[in-house]
Order: C-alpha cells, then structure tokens, then sequence
C-alpha cells in the first residue's frame, strides 16, 4: 500500500489558482483505505472546490489511479473529462504520473507520497520499505533497517537505544530490538553474525 496523506486545502487551491474546470480523479485502493482519496474525499474536495468558487466539471473513481489504461477508460467512466481544462489526481505520486501519461492536460496532486507501508490487526503501518530495489528484509527478519531504522543502521543498534526505544524517536520502537526478537522467535539468531555493506543509494 503507497501512504500518502493529504494536503492541505489551502495548498491544493493555489496549485489550481489559475485553473478552472477541474475534473477530479481518485483513487479506490491506497488512497481509498487511507481517506486521501476515497469516494466521500473526492466529493468534499469538489464540494470545497465549488465553494471556493472553482468550477469542477466531474469526477470519476478508477480502481486505482496507477493503473488507469486509457484516457479513453476515463471518458468511460464520465464523459465530463472531456470538458476539463485540468486535472486533479487524489492518489499517490504514481497515479499522478499515469494519468499525465494517458490525458493531454495539465495535471495536479492533491496528496503527499509519504512511503510504502500496509495494515494488519486494524493498524496502518507506515514506512514498512524505501523500495531501494536491492531488497534482503528475510535476513532482517521481516523487518527493513534501511526504512525502520532512522539511522539506516544495517549491522546492529546504535548506541542510543534505551530500553528498545529508538534513540531519534522514543515512542517508537528500536527497530534492532525487533529485529533481535524475532530472529530468536524463529531460531535464526545465526543471521544477526552477518556483515552487510552499505546501502547503495545509486541506480542500477
């Protein structure tokens, strides 16, 4: 699941403040689940819009924003898009990127991508992966350092940590302290005795 989280009104309206006849696209997955960009938070953006005294030809819902496979798609899910002189995308960065691909408009983002993340057991978890596309988090126990641990730490804890809270943020946990839990829930303490180099932060 992309995290993104919404920006504020007053920002969204000053990227449009020289447009008008706004159609707006949301997004029914990632953006749905988070309220950034759902059914009821693409009506409040229109109705907010409309009393701001902006003109909002439609709106439409795709399954997900990142993967809208044509303008024509869009047309098919409202024809109103047709009318618009621009475009307010309500999903992450991605889906922002795939509907400039696919509609010859000027194109707007009304969320900040923040990370990817998920949920379980009702939470939302956040910052669960950098996407670095060099990915070893089995050896990790499930758990990335290079997006939990605020310092990027790959070999073990700083020496900060007190208590299994993380020295840069006490309310959350150490990331090295889960990472210690459960390599010995699933007896591979043995992984905690590898050496990583570090991160690698150029494209392959």
């Amino acid at each position: 699941m992309i995290i993104t989280s919404s920006k504020p009104f007053e920002e969204v309206l000053a990227l449009l403040e020289h447009e008008d006849d706004i159609f707006i696209i949301g997004c029914n997955v990632c953006a749905a689940k988070l309220k950034t960009g759902g059914e009821p938070e693409v009506l409040d953006m229109e109705a907010r819009l409309k009393a701001a005294g902006k003109h909002v030809v439609g709106w439409a819902l795709p399954t997900a924003a990142c993967s809208v496979r044509s303008y024509g798609s869009l047309v098919e899910k409202n024809p109103a898009i047709k009318d618009a002189h621009c475009v307010l995308v309500m999903g992450c960065g991605s889906g922002v990127s795939i509907v400039a691909k696919v509609v010859d408009l000027p194109i707007y983002g009304s969320n900040d991508t923040v990370s990817l993340g998920g949920s379980s057991e009702g939470k939302l978890l956040t910052q669960l992966c950098v996407m670095c596309g060099d990915c070893n988090i089995g050896e990790f126990g499930g758990f990335c350092p290079k997006s939990l641990c605020p310092k990027g730490l790959l070999n073990g804890p700083c020496g900060g940590a007190t208590d299994g809270k993380c020295e840069v943020d006490r309310e959350k946990d150490c990331v090295w302290a889960l990472i210690y839990e459960r390599l010995k829930k699933i007896k591979r303490l043995d992984l905690l005795y590898e050496v990583h180099a570090p991160r690698e932060y150029g494209f392959k």
